[in-house]
Order: C-alpha cells, then structure tokens, then sequence
C-alpha cells in the first residue's frame, strides 16, 4: 500500500496540536507502527474516545500499522491527567470484559482481520505488566526517570497546586513512568516508534520517548491533537444526560444521530473534518452549499449520517432518520408502528402519559373516552368533542373523527398509542 502524508492529512482537518520534530519525515520512510491509549474502565467508548480512535484509523488510512493500547494495567491505577480525583480501581475480569467490547466498537474504525501488513493490532498492557514485580520496576526502570523530571510535567503540577485536599497519590504519580514503559515495550516488540494522544497527554508520552533514548537506545515519536470543545465553551462529548456513548444499549442510535444533528454551524464545521473520512473537497462543497441555504443544516445532516453510519450501521442510521420525521415531519401510522419501544420513549420523551387497562382495549375505547374520561389528556368531554369537531385530534400520527374508536389495532410496539391535538400537543396511552 502506497504510504500517504499522515501529518497532512491530519493538519487540514485540524488534529494537530503538537508534533514532534521529523515525524512527518520519519512516517514517510516506511510503514510504521503507532499506539494510542484507551482506558477499559467502562464497557463502552464514548464520542469523547472518537478523537483517538479517529487519528489511528486515519493513520491505517494512510499506510502505517495502528496498535490500539487498551490500559489494563493503568486503568487499575487511574491518569491524573486532566483529572481532579483519583479514579475508582477495577479487578481483572471487569477489565478483560471492558476489553473484548472495547475491540468491538474499535473493529467499526480499523481493520483487524483482512491480514494485511498494516492489519491493527490491540494489546493490554496488563500482559506485560502483571508479572513485573516493583522492585525489578524501581530498579530497570525507575532509576532512569529522576523526581525532576517528573514533577515538571503540567499534569502532576496541576495536581499538586490544586484546590483538592487529597492532592496526588504515588499511585497516580506512577502513572507516566508505566505509560513510558508501555511505550518501550512497544518499541522494542512491536518496532512501534510513535505514540499519539490528545494534548493532555503530551507529558505521559514524552516519558515514553525518554525511555526509548535511555533504556532503548533509539528514538520516540510523539504526536498529540488538541482538545475538542464547543463553540459555547461546554465540553465536547457531554449531553444532559451525561456521556454519549459507542454502545446502543447506553446510547441510542436515535440519541447518537440526534447528538451530531444538533450541533452549531460552527462546531459541526469542525467535526465533520476529525469525524468522518471524508475528503477535503468534499468537506468544502459541503460547507459551501450549507452556507448558501443554512437553514437547510446540510452540514449537520451529513455529519450525523456520516458518523451514525460508521458507528452504527446504515440501517441504524436511516431508523433514526425515520424516527427524528416521526416528531418534526410528515409522518404516517405505520412509521410509528416500525419504531421499537425504547426509540419509541426517546422521541417522545417527557411527554404525559396514562395507563389503561388491555381489558379496555379488548373492547375498544371511544375516542371521546380516550381523550377525556379515561386519560385526562382533554379536560373534559366537551372539550374533546370542540376539539375533535375542529378537526386538530390525531391518533397516531393520522386524523381522527368522533366516531373513531381505539383498538388493540393501534397500537405501537404493543402497548402505546399516540394522541395529539394540534402539532405540538401529545399524549401518550399506555397499556398495561
């Protein structure tokens, strides 16, 4: 495979913040292998992961041999980099567990099995640290980092001067001096000579480079991309909610799609260059025809398809699609029966509801009923009448007169049907 310039490739799209001198030169020689870290503490990656994942796939991309470092090891210690605690410790299964679905969500980005030379490899640093007893580490290892050296770095400094009583434990103070090691083993076993990461980690992989001098006898490449924020200042990667998740169990491939979606002009002009493998012309036709006619949003659409459709699926993504006109388009019944109960939930989220009975239903209730008596969505009979008689009441979707009754028929995914009355006043049934 031909190699293509990787630090280009990643300066257009805006994911360099620093980058050690002559790596460009040195990735364009030959193939070569890099690693980026990821911490196993969850189940799941998370859209604040995708910067990472995004610079190694980029980088198979362009020729080079991705090894995808999953902290076994370290994730039983914690990184104080740009932490203001400590992390919780988590026991070997939990972590071999977070391992296997961590490969899974990666195996979206990178190519593991085609047995191509520059096929991904993923390693755990658990493996080779487990056996490393502290004494054989203090005195292989240690004794080539000095106390200096390692309080300089801005992670531990931010710690130490900062407001927490706690301040920095050893363990955590440890941490760099492991992810250095990381980085010599990789050297040496897997030729690997290039660490990447996300700005706050420039300090770790420096430790890593200066072990590669001191202990290796060779020489370390370091390359980090800044930090993504958004354009108000809030963190990128965060909902309401909390984290937005690689996993449609945490996530929804709606709440995903929707996520990217809702993003500003100016962020989502951003992302859709770290984000998608889209190329630079066609990222710049793009924003130009957004910028024509914004109010169309092309940009944020073709980010949420683009990125819904590599985590997901296209499947995924075009349920999500449907799911998003169910609420804001012209939608039908039957579109709304199609959605499953949980994507059913999110799109309607908050909206009032009231139980009845499937004995009620076996028999079917008027729509009078349904609108007043039995769910208090009207607040009377005559209301519900007024309304039905102005023509502004809808059961699922489609407009109903007053002879309209409601039936098992109706229902969506089993046990919810939808009343609206005007464009923005629903109602859920449920049955139970």
């Amino acid at each position: 495979m031909k190699l293509k310039n990787f630090v280009e490739e990643l300066q257009w799209r805006g994911m360099v913040h620093d980058v050690m001198p002559d790596t460009e030169t040195h990735l364009m020689e030959t193939m070569r292998a890099a690693y980026v870290g990821f911490d196993p503490t969850a189940d799941s990656l998370h859209i604040g992961n995708l910067v990472p994942i995004m610079l190694l796939s980029f980088y198979q991309r362009c020729g080079h041999k991705p090894v995808a470092l999953v902290g076994g090891a370290t994730g039983m210690i914690g990184d104080p980099s740009g932490k203001s605690a400590e992390r919780n410790l988590l026991n070997e299964d939990t972590l071999r567990h977070n391992q296997e679905c961590v490969k899974n969500q990666l195996s979206q980005f990178l190519d593991f099995t085609s047995g191509a030379e520059n096929q991904a490899v993923l390693v755990n640093n658990y493996d080779w640290m487990k056996e490393f007893s502290f004494l054989d580490f203090i005195r292989n290892v240690g004794k080539h980092i000095t106390v200096n050296y390692m309080m300089a770095k801005d992670s531990v400094k931010t710690r130490l001067s900062g407001e927490s009583a706690e301040g920095l434990s050893f363990t955590e103070f440890t941490y760099q001096m492991i992810q250095g090691y990381d980085f010599l083993h990789l050297y040496k076993n897997l030729d690997c000579t290039l660490q990447m990461g996300g700005s706050d980690q420039w300090g770790n992989i420096t430790t890593g480079t200066e072990l590669i001098r001191r202990i290796g006898g060779g020489k370390g490449y370091a390359l980090t991309c800044p930090l993504i924020t958004k354009s108000d200042g809030s963190k990128f990667g965060k909902s309401e909610g909390g984290n937005i998740w690689l996993d449609a169990n945490r996530t929804s491939p709606y709440k995903f799609y929707q996520y990217w979606l809702n993003t500003s002009d100016d962020d989502a002009e951003k992302y859709i260059k770290i984000f998608t493998f889209l190329d630079k012309e066609t990222i710049e036709n793009i924003v130009s025809e957004h910028k024509e006619a914004p109010h169309m949003r092309l940009l944020q659409k073709r980010l949420a398809q683009e990125v819904t459709t590599t985590v997901h699926s296209a499947e995924e993504y075009e349920n999500a699609v449907k799911a998003s006109e169910i609420l804001f388009g012209n939608s039908t019944s039957e579109d709304l029966k199609m959605l499953n109960e949980k994507t059913f939930l999110e799109v309607f989220d908050g909206v009032p509801q009231a139980t009845v009975s499937k004995e009620d239903l076996k028999y079917g209730i008027d729509i009078i009923g349904a609108l007043a008596e039995k769910t208090g969505f009207l607040k009377s009979n005559g209301e519900a009448r007024r309304a039905l008689k102005e023509n502004s009441i809808s059961v699922n979707k489609e407009k109903v007169a007053a002879d309209f009754t409601v039936t098992e028929n109706d229902l969506i995914s089993g046990q919810f049907v939808l009343l609206q009355r005007g464009k923005k006043n629903y109602f859920i049934i449920k049955v139970a």
